[in-house]
């Protein structure tokens, strides 16, 4: 069964997805602090509720999601501003993924 906080968990007609059982949105502090209870309660290190916003993102670009729907996604105005903030990170793992590749596939030189 479902955490009582957890219990209004759907999108209403405003839009909101965690509300009250009136239907206004819960604060966004309220949100932080039952999200810091849950990693703690698990046992988690210490992560941010605003770090699994950048790790969805991320594992979306990984996966070859088109910027626009990223973007999209996020809630950004540009694709422009979520270009900027993950395409470094594409760029570093590919860097590592290729860098491995490479690795696997040198020629043994004989001795």
């Amino acid at each position: 069964m479902s955490p009582p906080y957890f219990s209004q968990a759907a999108t209403t007609s405003e839009g909101w997805v965690f509300t009250h059982e009136d239907g206004e949105p819960l604060s966004p502090s309220y949100l932080t602090h039952k999200f810091n209870d849950l990693v703690e309660e698990a046992g988690l290190p210490p992560v941010r509720l605003h770090d699994l916003r950048h790790g969805a993102a991320t594992l979306m670009l990984l996966a070859g999601e088109e910027l626009k729907t990223i973007a999209d996604q996020l809630g950004h105005s540009s694709v422009v501003l979520t270009a900027d903030t993950y395409l470094s990170v594409a760029v570093e793992l590919g860097l590592k993924a290729t860098a491995g590749r490479s690795a696997c596939l040198k020629r043994k030189t004989k001795a």
